[in-house]
């Protein structure tokens, strides 16, 4: 049975920004999946969020075909359309990230896994929800990091983090696939959209960000929730547009 409420999904939702980003769409009425590949704590995360609204875990590994695929058809038969997209789940390998000269290619292809191919099949998998409902809303969570002027800009505001190449990569091939999402997707009421969601204390930057995982999920959220004369084929964050 599905329901007629507006429904959602989040990858990598059962900590930092994205356990954020599916207690603030849930807080909107939304039904909303929290997909992680841990499954006790996925669970413990939804339960965490159940006074915030309708939030249901699902299994779903972005590296895993068939992991994705059976989250796909779980949410299908429970929810049917899928109203909103959020592409989140994303690694760093600090220990190993480095300049283009040095870096291992090993390091590359693993950040690249869950990074872009990973936001990828999950999005080939749920096109077909986002494609059943009113007006969906794919969000690909990207980072300045990703941004290739940004990058050779004089005085490059993002300094030593210049030379995470396998991380920088991968978010400009994220945000490639925004562009090539929305060419694609245009003329239909589905807007496809990359954001940046700052510099925010999760797991990934051992709690060094300065902001709070909320403030970053609320980027992402007003990208899920555009109305229809919105943008797509866009990269901000909270301040405004970011070049690509």
């Amino acid at each position: 049975m599905t329901t007629t409420k507006q429904a959602a999904l989040v990858t990598g939702a059962n900590k930092g920004i994205g356990f954020e980003t599916a207690r603030q769409l849930a807080q909107q009425g939304y039904t909303v999946w929290l997909a992680a590949r841990d499954q006790q704590r996925g669970e413990n995360a939804a339960k965490e969020l159940a006074a915030d609204g309708d939030v249901r875990f699902v299994a779903l590994d972005v590296t895993d075909d068939a992991s994705v695929q059976a989250a796909a058809a779980r949410v299908g038969v429970e929810t049917g359309p899928l109203d909103v997209l959020v592409n989140n789940a994303g690694i760093g390998i600090a220990a190993e990230e480095g300049a283009p000269s040095t870096i291992r290619l090993d390091t590359i292809e693993r950040t690249l896994a869950v990074n872009l191919y990973g936001a990828l099949r999950v999005t080939q998998a749920f096109l077909p929800l986002v494609r059943r409902a009113a007006a969906g809303r794919i969000v690909n969570v990207s980072s300045t990091m990703g941004s290739v002027t940004t990058l050779v800009a004089p005085g490059n505001p993002l300094g030593a983090y210049g030379t995470s190449y396998a991380y920088s990569t991968s978010k400009t091939a994220l945000n490639a696939l925004t562009g090539a999402l929305a060419v694609e997707l245009a003329g239909t009421p589905i807007k496809v959209n990359s954001v940046c969601p700052g510099f925010n204390a999760t797991d990934m930057n051992d709690h060094q960000g300065v902001k709070h995982p909320s403030e970053g999920a609320a980027t992402v959220v007003r990208a899920a929730t555009l109305p229809a004369d919105g943008p797509t084929g866009t990269f901000f964050d909270d301040a405004g547009p970011v070049t690509w």
